[in-house]
């Protein structure tokens, strides 16, 4: 139950704080007087969309704070408690909107996401606004009112998956037929492209070796010359050659350093670079020895990598990047030669998921009929004493023959209304007035409250349209429905508004440079005050002041509010 209601600078009211019982709780006041902002006000605290027009002019932010006692709500204690923001059975929503149009929510004193906030308070509160039975002309709505009063969602949400599940399946069986149907002329490419791949032998094709090996070859004689002559230059010229001349300089330091030891240490660096020099040269002629012609070598090597480049060009791609797209390809193959059997899989998987859909579509079906059953019976009851002694309510509930899958399910519902004796059932928006539409509406909303757990239901004007004896029952009846629950009701008939247990009014002064709205609880003195403007206007008269004090009586006569 909503304890209390706190706004602070949102849009003309500045401060307002309203505490709030359970059972039936009227608001009234004049037009224009702003009744609207206090739902919109619980609209935001609820989780809907804000923006900075919702700040009072010359405000950094507007403040809206809902106190709820939640001891009977476990729905919303487990919400609590799985989301970690339980607080024993208070919960305090609190929702900020800044004149920069930024808003933030918080849950005990917690921040949270607009998202989990409506989870949140769909648990706590439900709003029934005046255009409701302009929505109640569209089928979804029909259908939503149906299952959220026959407690239908846990059979509607696993039709739903299935319903998912099935259509991801079918949508992947369809792109493999597909595939499958484009894949004869990929296939044969394929093939030849791997067969023409497979002239090399990528187990052991090294395009770096190749290449390496064939500038070896290509190169030899420049090779064998260039070894020969650094040979000859480094040791085999006995005259000039590095290691003579080394051996030269070596014999003459010899004799010196006997003389000055100091140049011991150059000699015998240089004993070192004549070893090197020698041993580079035995390292040069083995690898000379070891160089040999090979024309037939040259040759393959030539046409390797000539087939190489040219299959890279083909596919354009680098030479070394080979491997990889003859990978790719048997992979492709492999993929496309497999399709059939995943074909088969996803007809078999299809099949499954049609045979669980259509089970739990037949199961929600059925308990659909059998709860719209039980609400004709309610709905009828309450339109013939909204006016309408003959009338009478139905749902129609049709399954096509051969039904396509859906999110919803199988059925077609549609509600009709026979408003006349001796006339057939039609449709709803093809029969019923727009009077005879607010009541049937009402009376439906009513009839589908009843098993709805929500503790706190809000209804906005839902009785426009309506007026006389009827508007007396439409009271009667929103007192009855607040017997196990707390309502607030937004109304201009003064009939609905004397059957309310607490009566709040709206008022609106204006001064030079602001507007203010303010909402008060009225005392008894006051209400009759009230239900006399609402009967008479301005002027309020001895007869129409009795007439006030006479309605307020009627709640607690026990032979009306049937």
């Amino acid at each position: 139950m909503l304890r209390s209601l706190s706004i602070r600078d949102l849009a003309v009211v500045a401060t307002l704080d309203l505490d709030l019982n359970q059972g039936l709780t009227v608001l009234t006041g004049e037009t224009g007087a702003g009744k609207s902002i206090l739902l919109t006000a619980l609209g935001l605290a609820l989780g809907e969309r804000a923006d900075s027009s919702y700040v009072r002019p010359d405000c950094l932010r507007a403040e809206i704070n809902l106190d709820f006692d939640i001891s009977a709500i476990p729905a919303a204690q487990q919400w609590l408690e799985d989301n970690a923001l339980d607080e024993e059975d208070q919960c305090l929503i609190r929702r900020i909107v800044g004149a920069d149009g930024r808003s933030k929510a918080f849950v005990n004193g917690r921040p949270i996401t607009l998202q989990s906030l409506q989870s949140l308070t769909s648990h706590l509160v439900e709003i029934h606004g005046q255009h409701a039975h302009l929505t109640l002309l569209k089928s979804e709505e029909q259908r939503r009112l149906l299952d959220e009063s026959a407690g239908n969602t846990p059979l509607q949400k696993k039709v739903s998956t299935l319903f998912q599940q099935w259509n991801d399946t079918r949508t992947a069986l369809k792109e493999m037929v597909q595939q499958t149907e484009d894949q004869a002329a990929r296939e044969e490419l394929l093939r030849f492209q791997i067969d023409e791949l497979n002239q090399l032998d990528f187990t052991s094709l090294d395009y770096s070796a190749l290449v390496e090996e064939f500038n070896r070859h290509a190169n030899l004689d420049k090779i064998l010359a260039t070894g020969q002559h650094e040979i000859n230059r480094l040791y085999d010229d006995e005259q000039f050659s590095l290691n003579s001349q080394l051996g030269q300089a070596i014999d003459a330091l010899s004799e010196i350093s006997e003389i000055a030891p100091e140049y011991l240490e150059v000699t015998q660096m240089l004993n070192d670079a004549q070893i090197q020099i020698q041993e580079s040269v035995q390292q040069l002629r083995r690898q000379q020895d070891q160089l040999e012609s090979d024309p037939q070598r040259l040759k393959w090597l030539d046409e390797q990598l000539a087939v190489i480049h040219s299959l890279a060009r083909k596919h354009q791609i680098a030479p070394e990047q080979l491997p990889q797209t003859f990978e790719e390809f048997n992979c492709e193959l492999g993929r496309l030669t497999h399709s059939t059997e995943k074909i088969d899989e996803l007809q078999q998987s299809l099949k499954a998921i049609e045979s669980q859909y259509e089970k739990a579509a037949n199961d929600l079906s059925n308990h659909r009929k059998k709860y719209a059953k039980i609400l004709d019976t309610e709905i009828t009851a309450i339109i013939r004493t909204l006016g309408m002694p003959e009338g009478e309510f139905h749902i129609k509930i049709e399954n096509p023959p051969d039904p396509q899958p859906k999110p919803h399910g199988i059925d077609q519902i549609e509600y009709f209304i026979r408003t006349n004796p001796g006339l057939p059932s039609r449709p709803l928006g093809k029969t019923a007035s727009g009077g005879e539409l607010s009541r049937i509406s009402l009376a439906i909303q009513v009839a589908a409250t009843h098993s709805k757990a929500t503790p706190t239901m809000i209804f906005d004007e839902v009785d426009a349209g309506i007026g006389g004896g009827v508007a007396e029952i439409v009271g009667q009846r929103l007192r009855n429905l607040a017997d196990n629950k707390q309502l607030l009701c937004v109304t201009h008939l003064p009939q609905v508004a004397a059957q309310g247990h607490h009566h709040l009014m709206v008022t609106k002064n204006s001064e030079q440079h602001s507007t203010q709205t303010e909402v008060k609880l009225l005392s008894e003195n006051q209400r009759e005050q009230e239900i006399a403007r609402m009967l008479g206007g301005v002027k309020i008269t001895p007869q129409t002041l009795a007439h006030a004090q006479e309605m307020l009586q009627w709640p607690n006569n026990e032979n009306t509010g049937t």
